[in-house]
């Protein structure tokens, strides 16, 4: 009686499953390498299949380029605003029609390059404006340089200085035949402020 108890408690043991080895299964169980190039597609999804590795794409090759792009694209917006200005154009139109830029230039005044740099600072707000720019005739090149400041936010625009310097190394003052931005991107001034604008006049104040 007591062997055959004995002989139904070992064998219940060794029908009963092992949690432990099942476990120690479940975990060693292998993962499905990830598909390489030229594998071709995936017929079936598997929970073990095995992620592709990424160690190929590098942030230290393509980031410098990125931040290469995007101060060219700054740098290039920030020029066509000056090109676009109508600054620029009417001291170009300026230049055209001035008889000493013409005797020196020639006919057919305009950017000397198809894409125009416009150097130097134009900030109307603030009053300031000071730019340069490569030009060319059908007789020589030169770089035209123009200067314009606003005493006060109610004044006018006064010139400072516009100026041609061709490549020869010649050096006019276009002012000396009168100043025609007198009326550029200006206010109306009262009685007051207008003697106080006529009195300094930047390097044309007249010494009494």
């Amino acid at each position: 009686m007591l062997s055959r108890i004995v002989r139904r408690r070992a064998l219940f043991l060794l029908r009963k499953p092992n949690n432990s080895t099942t476990r120690n299964l479940v975990q060693r169980r292998t993962l499905i390498s990830a598909p390489k190039p030229g594998d071709g597609p995936l017929m079936e999804r598997r929970p073990d299949r095995e992620l592709p590795s990424i160690d190929g794409f590098r942030w230290s090759r393509t980031f410098p380029i990125f931040l290469a792009l995007i101060a060219l694209s700054s740098v290039a917006i920030f020029n066509y605003q000056k090109m676009s200005s109508p600054v620029v154009a009417s001291t170009l139109y300026a230049l055209r029609t001035n008889k000493k830029a013409r005797e020196l230039l020639g006919d057919e005044i305009y950017y000397q390059h198809q894409i125009p740099w416009i150097s130097g600072e134009m900030n109307q707000l603030r009053g300031c404006i000071d730019i340069s720019f490569r030009v060319k005739g059908t007789r020589s090149t030169g770089v035209m340089r123009f200067a314009s400041v606003r005493p006060s936010a109610r004044a006018m625009f006064e010139t400072t200085e516009w100026s041609l310097e061709t490549a020869d190394g010649t050096w006019i003052d276009l002012l000396d035949g009168g100043d025609p931005f007198k009326g550029i991107a200006g206010y109306s001034m009262d009685e007051e402020e207008r003697e106080a604008a006529l009195e300094t006049r930047g390097f044309r104040q007249q010494i009494k």
